[in-house]
């Protein structure tokens, strides 16, 4: 990967309806070369699929939410096997520090997020667990 890759990965990250035109224009190089540098990093699994994005407040009433997770001993594998079977995780990390395992939460509303967390703290091996609930979100550019 060369500066001309991240550029165009980075306008890409912005809005993956890009025109090849527009990211000539903007990386300032020829079309032929977009286009290959594009193709390049498809074939090498650097871009890996392009996706939609939906605005985080265009569901109506959506809680989605944080959650640390300290962990009994070694009851880890056991916890995210569970974990992995909930529909309301949405990501699952294995992390370091005070907690084991961070977790991104999401409900219709809550009602169903405080049924959510019941569900969650009963999961035999979790000792102890934090929740963040996300409110406003903040737009940041990705760097090219």
């Amino acid at each position: 990967m060369n500066n001309t890759d991240s550029q165009i990965l980075g306008l890409l990250q912005e809005n993956a309806r890009i025109s090849i035109t527009e990211l000539s224009q903007r990386v300032k190089v020829s079309r032929a070369t977009i286009q290959k540098r594009i193709s390049w990093m498809e074939m090498h699994g650097i871009i890996d699929g392009y996706t939609v994005r939906l605005k985080r407040d265009y569901e109506v009433d959506g809680i989605r939410a944080w959650m640390s997770i300290m962990v009994e001993g070694a009851k880890a594998t056991d916890v995210v096997k569970m974990l992995r079977l909930d529909p309301a995780v949405q990501s699952l990390h294995s992390t370091n520090g005070k907690w084991d395992l961070l977790l991104e939460l999401k409900s219709p509303n809550l009602e169903k997020f405080d049924q959510i967390l019941d569900r969650i703290r009963t999961i035999p091996g979790i000792y102890n667990t934090e929740t963040n609930i996300l409110l406003t979100p903040h737009k940041v550019r990705t760097s090219p």
